[in-house]
């Protein structure tokens, strides 16, 4: 398996251990009377993100922006694979999203600012580096 392939395995293992994180949270603040049923919103019209403590909600939103980043990532992973195109600046790439992944977690639970952005766009950067990286 190529280095990519392994990261995208990996990275698929912690959008996992993400989605962990972030519902055994919302379970113990919601009850699982709620977040067992159809999520409707609340009766002031508030989504279920929206019903948790800030905390679990940004925990919440870095899974979602963890699943926007893995469909780029998966895309540069594919496109790298199948052009037959991996070398070591694509799996530097990789391991480069991935470790920005892992960080973004505790940056956005925690509120660093601008580290949270930061990290983000390193991860970004790589994943589209690997893309440019497969076109030339």
């Amino acid at each position: 398996m190529t280095p990519e392939l392994t990261v995208l395995a990996l990275a698929g293992l912690l959008q996992g251990l993400q989605f962990v994180l972030m519902s055994v949270p919302a379970n113990l603040e919601l009850g699982m009377g709620k977040t067992a049923g159809p999520r409707d919103p609340d009766r002031l019209g508030k989504p279920l993100i929206e019903q948790v403590s800030p905390a679990t909600g940004r925990l919440f939103r870095a899974l979602n922006n963890h699943f926007e980043g893995l469909i780029l990532f998966t895309l540069a992973v594919v496109v790298v694979t199948l052009g037959d195109k991996a070398t070591g600046l694509s799996a530097v790439c990789a391991w480069t999203y991935l470790g920005a992944r892992v960080l973004y977690i505790p940056a956005y639970y925690f509120g660093l600012t601008p580290w949270r952005s930061v990290i983000w766009m390193v991860g970004f950067g790589a994943t589209m580096l690997m893309i440019v990286s497969a076109l030339i």
